[in-house]
């Protein structure tokens, strides 16, 4: 049966040669399944900049599904998802600019928890 290709973007797998690989890749779907995944990982600020620039989608306003989904050219979000997103982006920008300008990070960040874990280690190794 030979090797076979297994592609983690489009959860499938084919028979791995030249022509099947290179016919995949350029494929529109493997194309469109890449891009949502690499999406999960975007900056909270790039999605409401780009989310601001598109007009709202009539079909999901209406009914509440797109056909499109995740590749629709028009905005699936309400104004409340605006809201929360503009509100989530100066909160990441107000502690940025406190971690830059050296004053303590509020509790309850990853920082303050990799502190604790280090001395609990520490301490745990003493004894």
């Amino acid at each position: 049966m030979g090797k076979r290709y297994f592609c983690d973007y489009c959860d499938r797998s084919f028979q791995d040669n030249l022509h099947n690989r290179k016919k995949h890749l350029n494929g529109v779907q493997h194309l469109r399944a890449k891009r949502v995944w690499y999406d999960l990982f975007r900056d909270a600020a790039a999605i409401l900049q780009e989310e601001q620039t598109k007009k709202p989608c009539r079909k999901f306003l209406q009914t509440g599904q797109c056909d499109f989904g995740s590749n629709c050219r028009f905005s699936h979000m309400t104004e409340q998802d605006l809201e929360k997103l503009s509100a989530q982006v100066q909160g990441e920008q107000r502690s940025k600019e406190l971690r830059q300008e050296g004053a303590d990070v509020p509790p309850g960040t990853i920082e303050d928890w990799l502190e604790k874990r280090a001395k609990r280690l520490s301490a745990a190794q003493s004894n």
